[in-house]
């Protein structure tokens, strides 16, 4: 049984759901959503309040702008891809804080929020309380 309790408290380290990631922006908790599909894809739809930084772009200089502070979550388009978790690897290795969007914007838009973009779909609002 201990070994079940670790095996989902170290999952909980590295990976967020859509509520939280929601809730977390409302509270105006330092995160940052990072798109890690493509420019075309994030200009279709993307999570409010979120950055773009595909995956296969990451660099040192294309990140050295943001803060190592700060918790970023890698999302992509959902479990069938695995854009974000390469983004997540990324970006650790590149020395951020990062934690991975379980289902990515689709299960993002099953919960009911919004999204922005030229194929934006209406939803609750969420109002980063940054």
């Amino acid at each position: 049984m201990e070994n079940q309790v670790t095996y989902y408290e170290q999952k909980l380290q590295f990976e967020v759901d859509s509520w939280d990631l929601a809730d977390a922006l409302k509270g105006g908790k330092p995160i940052i959503p990072i798109d890690t599909r493509s420019f075309e894809a994030y200009d279709n739809e993307h999570i409010p309040s979120s950055i773009n930084i595909p995956h296969r772009t990451m660099t040192v200089e294309n990140t050295s702008h943001l803060d190592k502070e700060t918790l970023y979550i890698t999302y992509c388009d959902g479990i069938g891809c695995n854009a974000s978790t390469k983004g997540a690897i990324n970006m650790v290795k590149l020395g951020f804080k990062v934690k991975e969007l379980m289902g990515g914007i689709d299960w993002w838009k099953r919960d009911g929020y919004e999204t922005h973009g030229m194929k934006a779909k209406a939803g609750e609002i969420i109002t980063c309380g940054c």
